[in-house]
């Protein structure tokens, strides 16, 4: 075939490290579109981004040019330094090691979409540690609770 066609959304998600409430609501928005320019520069595009002080979740149309991981490690590490350098945080900032990726069909993009940008609401019912495990059993996922989310009690004697 002379082209190549897809259409793979793909719902992701990632925390900061010890999900310490490091994202100020004063630049989330900010940080969201910088993210989005990240993604749209690697050929991907971008339905939805949202999330909360301590944790994102972005539904991308992802390009078969990139793999998943490749394009959260970018994301990771530019958005990491664009924080540095706008000093938005007093501490070391760093996203959490690993990523949830869980792929959706076209009928779902719009529920996906509404519950990206709910995030805030949702967050005052469920925590994100719950929210991820629940995405991981949803998808049959097998996990060990080991990796799972460290919690911001558990850096006490890791740095």
């Amino acid at each position: 075939m002379a082209n190549t066609y897809s259409q793979i959304y793909i719902h992701l998600v990632f925390a900061v490290k010890y999900r310490d409430a490091a994202i100020n609501k004063s630049w989330q928005q900010e940080l969201y579109q910088y993210i989005i320019g990240v993604i749209d520069k690697r050929g991907h595009k971008v339905y939805a981004i949202g999330g909360t002080y301590d944790h994102i979740h972005i539904l991308v149309s992802l390009s078969p040019k990139q793999s998943i991981s490749e394009l959260v490690n970018e994301v990771k590490r530019a958005s990491t330094l664009w924080i540095k350098e706008k000093g938005y945080v007093r501490c070391r900032f760093a996203w959490q090691e690993g990523y949830g990726a869980f792929s959706y069909g076209p009928s779902q993009v719009k529920n996906v979409c509404r519950y990206i940008e709910q995030q805030e609401q949702h967050h005052g019912k469920h925590t994100f540690r719950d929210e991820y495990i629940a995405f991981l059993q949803l998808f049959g996922i097998e996990y060990d609770k080991r990796y799972i989310l460290q919690e911001p009690e558990e850096r006490q004697g890791i740095e």
